[in-house]
């Protein structure tokens, strides 16, 4: 049976980009502002321009599907709504504290090898971009793809965000890797033809993350940077 080794070995040691989700394996980007409050928000104005959407908004705790939700009422109910979830997100990220442990070291751990870095994320790029500056990153990251914008339909699970990035990078999408923490980050990297680590960091998810059908699942960031830095040091 393949170990731990093994399994980061495939998905990592023949990727030309590293490409990262944001709110999970970089930061918690409602830990200052609970994701509930910016859902119920969300909700109250999508209930005012759309009220027959009202019920389902208010069922959800979850932003991202208020947002999805959105969609059906119309391009500027979705534009309202977008711009809304949006200004939360950046007020979040101002609120979240330092990076996930070891995301810096995997930042640098990935260019030290030689490999394009970025943020594939469902979170905006200009909360993501806000985060980055905080905390002096951006220069280490070659691109964000953030959420498409009015196209919720195309976030992650969808592949479009790491097809839009294997084309920037100028790679085939078989030569991507995507470190996420969700289901639907590893249901995007297959079906975009992509490789997936499962960062677990809660333990509920190790056992999600690997029936989703993760090449490798990790317990912390540090594992990523601590196996680049060996691929580093035996080239």
């Amino acid at each position: 049976m393949p170990t731990q080794a093994d399994r980061l070995g495939t998905a990592l040691g023949t990727s030309k980009a590293v490409l990262f989700d944001f709110d999970g394996p970089i930061c918690d980007v409602f830990r200052g502002l609970p994701a509930p409050d910016i859902a119920s928000e969300l909700a109250d104005l999508l209930a005012t321009l759309a009220p027959a959407l009202a019920i389902p908004a208010r069922a959800t705790d979850d932003p991202m599907e208020v947002h999805r939700l959105s969609q059906s009422a119309g391009s500027t109910v979705l534009a309202a709504v977008e711009a809304a979830l949006t200004a939360a997100e950046i007020r979040a990220v101002k609120a979240a504290g330092a990076p996930t442990e070891g995301s810096v070291q995997a930042f640098h751990a990935a260019r030290d090898t030689d490999r394009h870095v970025g943020i594939v994320s469902n979170n905006s790029a200009e909360c993501v971009r806000e985060y980055l500056t905080l905390h002096g990153l951006l220069g280490i990251v070659d691109e964000i793809i953030g959420r498409p914008v009015l196209r919720p339909d195309l976030m992650k699970p969808s592949p479009h965000p790491l097809l839009t990035a294997a084309s920037v990078f100028g790679v085939a999408p078989h030569l991507t890797v995507l470190i996420g923490d969700s289901v639907t980050d590893v249901e995007a990297a297959h079906a975009a033809g992509a490789r997936s680590i499962g960062y677990a960091n809660k333990p509920p998810k190790e056992t999600a993350l690997a029936d989703a059908g993760a090449d490798a699942v990790v317990l912390g960031m540090q594992q990523i940077a601590d196996f680049l830095i060996q691929l580093s040091r035996a080239s």
